[in-house]
Parts: structure tokens; C-alpha cells; sequence
């Protein structure tokens, strides 16, 4: 394949550059007709469009949040649905152009796509108390584009209730709001009830099994496992996290000697050998058959991307770990959840499928 000369592939990126930039001149003076001032979840001031009609999430739990508010306001994806996922989306969300985003490894959105959806403001996911590096690649990236940038706090399910409060206010969806807020709210008040049912030393031990041979997991105190300890387990990895993706790899032998009552895996390749590996089947989880494969259409339940599918995922688990302290009819939990967060009616054989993957 013959290479383009030099000049012309400078040519070419002056065009682009210049593509950008008109494009973003055009981005602020469309946006710069009606405004008002609000103060985001992280206390700063932000001037945004009096009504605000298209949304981008710089990462999955922030889109995941603007689609239970209103899918219409998605103005792009992090990332393609597969089409398990797409059955339980709304029509308009499914072909959306991807846009990419910051939420780990990498992913970085394409900015020229960006522009071409043209997004009222964009919606950061920001953690509690600390400055996030990737936060300030966020405003150095899409500050020069005239985007304004509204932090929403989503560090711990606990932080969800006012978070949909903030976001119907936001986008002027109070009552849509409130319903989702009292549901968060009755989720936490219904764990804190089971939490406070187990004594200490009667807590189920938990591992979380990720990666294709469930070698890798989670220290106790990372988000990606906080249902395990709201829903009263006991993470059997007590560790400090050295980083904030997580997937510590552990050893086999190291697994036995945790010996979980209970394992939890979304990994299809490692909950079918599970049951009839030589090593994993003297664990106490596969001897007792409780292994539990997390529930993800159209979004993971318990972790990867963390997000609001969570609330549920905290009824799956609290009668996964304690069926008879709290023994729900979860095939109609699922039904209301999906009917309210996700706008989808389940007949119950489609929720007994989302619940047995």
C-alpha cells in the first residue's frame, strides 16, 4: 500500500484541526443563546443550557444514569451494545454513534465524533474527596470544544438517591426522579435491615471471581465489590487496592485457602468449568453449588461498569447470600425494576432468564 507523501498527510491534519475548530465555534455560539448558572454535585458553578436535550456521559456509569433518567437525552455510547443487550434498549439508543470516553484502560473519546453529536453538556462521574487525574484529562480535553462539564458524585450506591434528585432538577425531570430515588432509598434501608440481622462471625464469605479462570478479584474495600458488604457479606480478599481498576491476580492456592461459603462470577468461560475443575471443586462455594453467575443484560448487575442495574443486583444478592432472612420473589423484583429503570415489561419467563444467565 503506496504511503501518502508528507505534505499531504500534513494537509490533511490541518484540515482536520480546522474541522475541529469550526466545529466547536459553532458548538458554543448554537449553546450560547438561553443559559442558567447551577452548582454540580462537586460544588463548582457551571453555566448550561436552559434546556438541556442531548447528554454525553464520559463513562459508563454516567451514561447508564442519563439513560434511566430519559434515554431520548443519550447522545452517544462508550462503547457498542451487543445484541443481548440491545433487546432490552429502547430503539432510538441502540445505533447511536459510539463516542468513547475515560473509564480505564484506555478508552479515550474520539473528539471529532463528539462534536458531530453536539451534546448540551457533558455529564463527568466524580469521586468523593480526591482530584482525579483523569478527571483533569477530562476538563483539559474538553474545555478548548466549549462543552460544559457537570460533575455527578456516584463513588458509593448510597451516593444514588441524591444523584437522581440532582439530575431531574438538571434536566427538568423531577417526578421521573423521585420515583427512582425512592427506590434507591428503600433498596438501602431494606440492605441496612439485613446487614443488621447478621452477626459478624455469621456473615457469608464472598469471592469474586473475575477473568476467565476466576484468578482474578477485588480488595474488600474497592467499588467494584461494595454490594458484597452492603448486602452483608464478608469479602474474603481483605487487602488495600493498589489501583483504582482493580482485577488483583491472586493464586489458586490462595483461593483454597479462603475457602468461600459463596463465589459470584459474570465470566461465562469460568462458571462453566467451575463445577468440574479438580482444584475448584474442593472449594466449599462449588461443594455446597453456590456459585452465582451475576446477572448482566442490559447492564451488569453488580459491578463492570458500576451503575444503577446495582440496586437490583443488591435484592439478587442479599437472597443469594441469606435466602430465608430475606427471601424475595425476585422474578417480580425483576419485572418492577425493569419496568421502571429501563421502561421494558418482562414476561416472568424473561425475568427467570436475566436471572439465570
Amino acid at each position: 500500500m503506496t504511503r501518502m507523501p508528507l505534505k499531504h498527510r500534513l494537509l490533511v491534519r490541518r484540515v482536520l484541526t480546522l474541522h475541529v475548530a469550526c466545529m466547536a465555534i459553532l458548538l458554543l455560539w448554537t449553546g450560547a443563546a438561553a443559559a442558567r448558572d447551577i452548582v454540580d454535585m462537586a460544588g463548582r458553578r457551571v453555566s448550561v443550557p436552559d434546556t438541556i436535550r442531548k447528554v454525553y456521559g464520559t463513562s459508563p456509569p454516567a451514561t447508564s444514569m442519563v439513560y434511566a433518567m430519559d434515554p431520548a437525552l443519550v447522545a452517544g455510547l462508550n462503547f457498542p451494545f451487543n445484541p443481548d443487550e440491545k433487546q432490552y434498549l429502547v430503539p432510538r439508543v441502540k445505533n447511536l454513534p459510539v463516542v468513547g470516553g475515560w473509564f480505564g484502560q484506555g478508552h479515550v473519546a474520539n473528539l471529532e465524533t463528539l462534536l458531530t453529536v453536539a451534546p448540551d453538556i457533558a455529564l463527568v462521574w466524580r469521586w468523593h474527596g480526591r482530584e482525579s487525574a483523569i478527571n483533569a484529562k477530562i476538563e483539559q480535553a474538553l474545555a478548548p470544544l466549549g462543552i460544559p462539564i457537570v460533575y455527578v458524585v456516584l463513588e458509593d450506591l448510597a451516593d444514588y438517591p441524591e444523584a437522581f434528585a440532582f439530575l431531574g432538577k438538571l434536566f427538568g425531570r423531577q417526578e421521573r426522579a423521585r420515583a427512582l430515588q425512592r427506590y434507591a432509598e428503600a433498596t438501602l434501608e431494606t440492605a441496612a435491615r439485613v446487614r443488621a440481622a447478621v452477626a459478624p462471625d455469621e456473615q457469608v464469605s464472598v469471592y469474586y471471581a473475575e477473568g476467565p479462570d476466576g484468578l482474578s478479584t477485588e480488595c474488600h474495600a474497592s467499588v467494584h465489590v461494595e454490594l458484597i458488604s452492603l448486602c452483608g457479606g464478608r469479602n474474603v480478599r481483605r487487602c488495600d487496592a493498589t489501583n483504582r481498576y482493580g482485577m488483583q491476580r491472586i493464586s489458586m492456592e490462595q483461593v483454597l485457602l479462603y475457602d468461600p461459603q459463596v463465589i459470584l462470577s459474570h465470566e461465562a468461560l469460568f462458571f462453566d468449568k467451575v463445577y468440574t475443575h479438580p482444584k475448584w471443586r474442593n472449594i466449599r462455594a462449588v461443594r455446597n453449588k453456590r456459585v452465582c453467575r451475576i446477572p448482566r443484560i442490559p447492564f451488569n448487575w453488580f459491578d463492570r461498569p458500576p451503575s444503577f442495574m446495582r440496586l437490583l443486583g443488591a435484592h439478587w444478592l442479599m437472597h443469594r447470600l441469606y435466602p430465608d432472612l430475606y427471601p424475595i420473589d425476585l422474578v417480580a423484583e425483576t419485572q418492577a425494576f425493569y419496568r421502571l429503570f429501563l421502561q421494558v415489561e418482562l414476561d416472568a419467563a424473561g425475568a427467570r432468564s436475566l436471572l439465570q444467565p
